[in-house]
């Protein structure tokens, strides 16, 4: 099925809202709805950024995953420790791919995981001489890191350890800096508000020590900040900043360290890749230190090419001549991809589903190969995420915020696209329906997808999910004969 028309995209909203009750029903249209680029402010038509409908399955996560998650874990030599029960630190380690270069242990930690493993006697009579205890243990196991973070869990908040005295007193006798993330889960409503603690704790515990301290940076000093480097993504991300002539000082928080952090302020611009996770620690710097900030999108060879025009007109003309000289090399490569893809993915259609920047970034990337994306939503975006996207997708889209397992089923079973992209606890179940699927969150165990070098990867991929002749063998429900279904049914 193509892009519906206005009508039909509506009506299909109704028809999926009539499952809920009536609180339900008239708390989810809110977040619901039909695209109009025509419209200035998301806030008009969309709710976003509001706790999850109680009793419907949300694929949100909480604000320690957004922490640990997403800003800590990916930092190599910062040890974040997990201070809570084991389960909530086990989760979160090495599920999303964070590449680093380094020796694990010795100069890289990102790929160890650290817990202060609550019991109950400790919820009872508190764990903040046990948090004590273990970075005492961690500094002497491994005294080559150079930072630790410690992001708080459910059960801390509610007994109220004071995590921020305990990381004060123990970074005095250890010589390092130890901050405190204060990011239980039951915080917010999503994994969003654990970004937004993560970078006021590195604005407030980190930063600003350096103050007063640093050189002045160089004129073509810039950071990168908000990519993860999913499968390699800084590193694609990071070669054509170099060869365009810019100096990469600080990488957030793929393959990142401190000192990194720590020389951020005197960079000339800051590249923001993922504008949910970061965009709060741009804006400080904008404020405190006069660094402008420039939202980036190296996703496809189209968007690579203007983002690095945009990146460029910040500064002089040999970095501009260098963003040509970049796009010209790498265009014959791109020719030849989209030349051997775009013919086997024409026309197909795309529904996203996903967190941080992917349900707008990558649409640029699946124009490139003549796909169309004809649903798109997130997880936990705020209505500045949706004003940014309402002007990448085509009118009549379907957009979707914190949108319930039944809804996702439902407009899936409905639009029939050729592909989902959307996260790991929806793979599955669109397996079973018989729709081709990528893993948009960490790449399917693929990657890069950033960069000239990642767009090669994105279009095998994609073209690998939608042609895979698999999907010949088994049919999805509603290609199946009510006959046959009825008689499933019944055995």
């Amino acid at each position: 099925m193509s892009l519906l028309n206005r009508e039909e995209a509506e009506a299909l909203i109704q028809e999926v809202l009539e499952v809920y009750p009536e609180k339900a029903k008239k708390d989810r249209a809110k977040h619901l709805m039909v695209n109009d680029k025509a419209i200035t402010q998301s806030k008009k038509c969309i709710t976003s950024n509001r706790k999850s409908v109680p009793g419907v399955m949300t694929q949100r996560g909480c604000a320690y995953a957004g922490a640990r998650g997403v800003v800590w874990g990916p930092f190599k030599d910062i040890i974040a420790i997990s201070h809570g029960p084991i389960g909530c630190g086990q989760y979160s380690r090495g599920g999303r791919r964070n590449y680093f270069a380094g020796t694990s242990g010795i100069d890289s930690f990102c790929d160890v995981m650290f817990s202060s493993d609550f019991q109950e006697k400790d919820v009872v009579f508190g764990g903040d001489k046990k948090l004590a205890k273990l970075i005492d243990e961690v500094e002497g196991l491994f005294p080559l890191s150079k930072a630790l973070s410690v992001q708080s869990e459910c059960p801390i908040g509610l007994i109220g350890d004071d995590i921020e005295a305990v990381s004060k007193k123990k970074a005095a006798e250890i010589g390092k800096t130890i901050v405190p993330v204060r990011c239980e889960g039951f915080r917010g409503v999503s994994q969003s508000l654990g970004h937004h603690i993560s970078n006021d704790a590195i604005r407030d515990w980190i930063i600003s020590n350096r103050d007063g301290k640093l050189e002045p940076g160089g004129p073509y000093d810039v950071a990168i900040l908000g990519d993860y480097n999913i499968g390699g993504d800084a590193w694609a991300s990071r070669i054509l900043l170099e060869e365009m002539g810019l100096n990469v000082v600080a990488q957030w928080s793929g393959d990142g360290t401190i000192a990194e952090i720590e020389n951020t302020p005197k960079v000339k611009l800051n590249l923001l890749h993922c504008y949910r996770s970061m965009n709060y620690i741009a804006r400080h710097m904008e404020e405190k230190y006069g660094i402008p900030w420039l939202e980036y999108n190296f996703f496809g060879p189209s968007k690579i090419a203007a983002s690095l025009r945009e990146i460029a007109s910040h500064f002089d003309d040999t970095i501009k001549e260098g963003a040509e000289r970049v796009i010209a090399k790498y265009k014959p490569a791109m020719d030849a991809i989209i030349a051997k893809f775009r013919p086997r993915l024409e026309g197909k259609k795309v529904m996203l589903y996903v967190g941080g920047l992917r349900p707008r970034h990558t649409v640029g990337a699946y124009e490139d190969l003549g796909m169309e994306v004809i649903g798109a939503g997130y997880e936990f975006a705020h209505n500045d995420d949706y004003d940014r996207t309402m002007h990448d997708l085509k009118d009549t889209t379907l957009i979707y915020d914190d949108a319930t397992g039944y809804e996702l089923e439902e407009f899936v079973r409905q639009l029939k696209p050729d592909l989902v992209g959307s996260g790991i606890k929806e793979k599955y179940t669109f397996h079973k329906m018989g729709v081709p699927f990528r893993q948009l969150h960490s790449w399917d165990y693929s990657g890069p997808y950033h960069g000239f070098d990642g767009f090669a990867v994105f279009a095998r991929d994609m073209d690998m999910a939608v042609n895979n002749p698999c999907w010949t063998l088994f049919k999805a429900p509603w290609q199946k004969p009510a006959e046959s279904t009825a008689e499933a049914e019944a055995a």
